[in-house]
Formats: structure tokens, C-alpha cells, sequence
């Protein structure tokens, strides 16, 4: 592990971290070389624990000895920066940090066909969940619904060409780093062509696509049949206006949340936990995260 002293956050291989923008980091035009930033020490270990490549970690002199080993381990001839704590307060959202980042590869994500065929031979004949976010523009939102879809045994989600991206800085923060344990891709080719291209993927893998919509011919969340479906795919649509009429009107199905004293909707992340609760295999105290999608 390669320790290097830094008392100036204004050195140019701090760059990443310091003032490169989400754009800059996601390298559009070489995405094979786009990096993206883990924040906090529970995030990083989740994003190493899943097999996820750092280029360089920026760490306060307090987290150097207690991250160490797992640095070793994990990433013995990566350079790790070690600032002075009062240095690295003066970091825009310290408080959030608490002084430990790093610079992470972003991962090959699979094709929408291959991810999809890979959930189903991983469940072994079990049913299958999966959820897709279309055009989620909140990076808050799209955290929050990795957290519950690995705290309530989603297979993997898929998120349009519109929704936000996973691995920004602020939803990988609020996922808590499960965005590395829930397996996830991109589905669709354009947002021209979305949804038919997805709603085409997802029927082609045998998945009944339920749309998340008050229509009149919506059912119920706990209807028996939702639960019996083999293979369901779950869409939650963007904030304000939800799901676009096309995805409504290609969906199998139409499902909504039933609900007392006149509320006619939930945030996207509060109504996909609800969802998730109830059309996902309970589990017991003692379930531990699958394998990621990296590993």
C-alpha cells in the first residue's frame, strides 16, 4: 500500500476528487475509463467487498490505520492519500465523508439479455423480481431504492436512458453502497426508442411487466396474481408525473398501492419499498448480501 503525504488539497492528482465534474469523472466519450467517487468508509468497503477497482483512495490521517488492512488487502499497490484531518475539513460535505473517499473504476455493466438470463439461472427455478426505474431524476430517489431493494430481496434493477445514474456521487452516498450488491444495468437503446425496445427485452426474457399507475383498471399491490408470477418486472416511474403513457399502455398490467384518507400516491422511493415488501421472498434474520454484480 502506498502511503503519500499530501498538505495541499490543491495537488493536480487530487483531481478527481476535487474538481473534476460527474461528467468529467464518467469520461462520456471513453466510458471504459470513467471513474466515479465512493464516499465514507462503510461505502468504500462495500464497493472493495464487491470487487470494484480503485484507482486511488484520499483518506484523513484518523482513517489511515483502521482502513489498512482492508487497503492491503484488497488494493495493495494503490496509491492512498493521507491528508490531516483539519485539511480534509475543509472538504465540501466532510461531514458526510468524514474523510475517507475513493477513486473507483466504473464497472463493464452487462447487456439487458445477458443480465436478465443470468437472474433467472441464478434463482434456480425460484420466482424473480427485478425493478425498473424509468427516467428517476433525483439521485436521492435512485439511492434510497438500491437500499431497499437490497434490504428486501430485489434480483437486480434496470434503469431507462433517461433515469440518473447509479454510481453519482449523492445516490451511491444514500444507497450506503448497496448500489455494488444489487446487480443492475441500463436497458434501452435511446430514449427515442424507450420503452418499446425494454418492454421487448423484458418480454423477450419472459417477464410480465407491471407498471406502477392509477388507471381504472389498475389492481391491487397484494393481488394473489402478482404474487404468483414467475418472473416480474416491476417499473416505478419519475418524480411528479410518473410513468410515460407508452410504458403505461405496454405494460401486462397496471398495479397501485391501496390507500386510506384520500393520499393518491408516494414518493418513488417510499412506494418502491412498499412494493418490494410485499411481491419480493421474505427473508430471515440471518440473510447475508449476495454476491454482486462485480464480483
Amino acid at each position: 500500500m502506498g502511503v503519500i503525504r499530501i498538505s495541499d488539497l490543491s495537488d493536480p492528482r487530487l483531481d478527481a476528487y476535487m474538481r473534476l465534474t460527474e461528467r468529467e469523472l464518467r469520461s462520456v466519450l471513453e466510458p471504459e475509463r470513467g471513474i466515479f467517487i465512493a464516499e465514507s468508509t462503510k461505502v468504500i468497503e462495500r464497493a472493495l467487498e464487491a470487487g470494484l477497482m480503485p484507482e486511488s483512495f484520499l483518506l484523513g490521517e484518523r482513517w489511515l490505520e483502521p482502513l489498512s488492512p482492508l487497503l492491503a488487502r484488497a488494493a495493495p499497490e494503490v496509491p492512498v492519500f493521507v491528508a490531516p484531518m483539519d485539511l480534509m475539513a475543509s472538504l465540501t460535505g466532510f461531514n458526510v465523508t468524514r474523510g475517507a473517499l475513493a477513486a473507483m473504476h466504473r464497472p463493464r455493466l452487462p447487456e439487458p439479455g445477458a443480465f436478465l438470463s443470468a437472474l433467472v439461472d441464478r434463482a434456480q427455478g425460484a420466482p424473480v423480481r427485478v425493478c425498473v426505474l424509468e427516467g428517476i431524476v433525483d439521485h436521492t430517489n435512485v439511492g434510497a431504492i438500491f437500499r431497499s431493494a437490497a434490504a428486501l430481496n430485489v434480483d437486480g434493477i434496470l434503469v431507462s436512458p433517461t433515469c440518473c445514474d447509479p454510481l453519482y456521487r449523492r445516490a451511491v452516498r444514500v444507497s450506503m453502497g448497496t448500489v455494488f450488491q444489487v446487480p443492475w444495468c441500463r436497458i434501452g437503446e435511446a430514449a427515442r426508442t424507450w420503452p418499446a425496445d425494454g418492454l421487448a427485452t423484458l418480454h423477450g426474457a419472459g417477464f410480465t411487466c407491471a407498471a406502477m399507475a392509477l388507471t381504472d383498471s389498475s389492481v391491487a399491490l397484494d393481488d394473489p396474481v402478482l404474487a404468483r408470477t414467475e418472473r416480474l418486472a416491476l417499473f416505478m416511474g419519475t418524480e411528479g408525473t410518473g410513468l410515460t403513457a407508452k410504458t403505461i399502455e405496454g405494460a401486462d398490467v397496471t398495479v397501485r398501492i391501496p390507500m386510506a384518507n384520500g393520499v393518491d400516491s408516494l414518493n418513488v422511493a417510499a412506494a418502491s419499498a412498499v412494493a418490494f415488501w410485499q411481491l419480493c421472498p421474505h427473508v430471515s434474520n440471518d440473510y447475508h448480501y449476495r454476491p454482486g454484480l462485480y464480483s
